[in-house]
């Protein structure tokens, strides 16, 4: 600013100080000029609360409302952006879900119902994408060219007419000190900012259509968000429900403690015999009970006694009863006969 220019605004504040320590009262501007002045003054603080609460109301966290406001909005308005370019909180719980769900395998039903409900998550991470991009584009971008627009412009021409008020009420005072003409110069130069100033103030309280229009998108958007959410989530919970119902259908195990001392001296018997020990073991399509020990065949074996099991490498044998320290009694499916081994 030039040295002229901090001279003019100095005598300004020294008049609006003057003003307010001698409680003298300046001109004063007409009751409908005021109550667009108001009016103006109050739709400023809105729009610009407007903007920080549906930034904040979009992304809670700050780091996240930092990264929305980074946000291209040329791209997205060309439809080039598909994604926001930042995680949703809903699809980083769908990735944990997904990722231990299938780590607990499709035997789990709780395995998978983790897979459901995150294949879920993250398809509510991409409505809510959606819900940011477009939210963005047709609510924030618009009201934030409004404030760095018609507001500044109007904010602009109030500052101006406020500083031509103070110069002409300074000079008005001094009359016949100072010459008629700049007095006349001054109200001139007055009036022409007030004309302005009321123009602009009018034209944009009259357009408030507009911005009642502008907040029917963002419902609009946050209804269509809520609405494939919901379709979503009931799914989900269809889905839940009749995995619970095939979850409780299961025949419940009981459970049986078995000594680790036995199960190791099991173990060092049977493979003198060619057999590894497994008690968790069932085979495939056989009829051996979970709560019996199994064991596994290691290489083939042909009976040379009567009543000894003949069986092939990894054939799964049931034990079903220790006859002494050294020999075992098992078949190889429910037909089987009991068999020495």
């Amino acid at each position: 600013m030039s040295v002229a220019g901090l001279k003019k605004q100095f005598h300004k504040a020294s008049q609006l100080l003057s003003e307010k320590i001698s409680g003298a009262e300046g001109t004063k501007l007409d009751n409908d000029f005021q109550e667009m002045e108001r009016k103006i003054d109050l739709s400023n603080k809105v729009v610009a609360e407007l903007l920080s609460k549906t930034t904040e109301y979009l992304q809670p966290n700050p780091a996240y409302r930092a990264r929305l406001g980074m946000l291209n909005t040329m791209s997205k308005i060309r439809g080039q952006v598909k994604n926001t370019g930042y995680p949703q909180t809903e699809g980083l719980l769908g990735d944990c879900m997904l990722r231990y769900g299938r780590e607990l395998g499709d035997d789990s039903e709780f395995g998978g119902a983790l897979l459901d409900v995150g294949e879920c998550m993250k398809q509510m991470a991409e409505v809510k994408d959606s819900l940011d991009i477009n939210v963005k584009q047709n609510f924030i971008d618009p009201l934030q060219c409004l404030q760095d627009k018609d507001l500044k412009e109007i904010m602009y021409h109030l500052k101006k007419l406020e500083g031509r008020r103070l110069d002409y009420d300074y000079k008005k005072k001094r009359q016949g000190k100072i010459p008629d003409e700049e007095i006349r110069q001054a109200v001139e130069k007055f009036e022409e900012s007030k004309e302005l100033a009321e123009r602009s103030m009018f034209h944009f309280l009259e357009n408030d259509v507009e911005q009642v229009s502008q907040l029917s998108v963002l419902v609009e958007a946050a209804l269509d968000y809520h609405r494939q959410c919901t379709h979503i989530l009931e799914d989900l919970h269809s889905r839940l429900h009749n995995r619970i119902n095939s979850a409780s259908g299961h025949p419940r195990r009981e459970f049986q403690a078995s000594s680790i001392m036995s199960t190791l001296e099991c173990t060092d018997k049977l493979q003198h015999n060619g057999l590894s020990y497994n008690q968790s073991v069932t085979p495939s399509g056989s009829a051996a009970h979970f709560d019996q020990p199994c064991c596994r065949a290691l290489y083939d074996f042909e009976p040379e006694n009567e009543g000894e099991l003949g069986f092939k490498e990894a054939d799964i044998i049931t034990l079903t009863n220790q006859i002494d320290e050294n020999w075992f009694e098992g078949r190889l499916s429910k037909a089987s006969p009991l068999v020495t081994v």
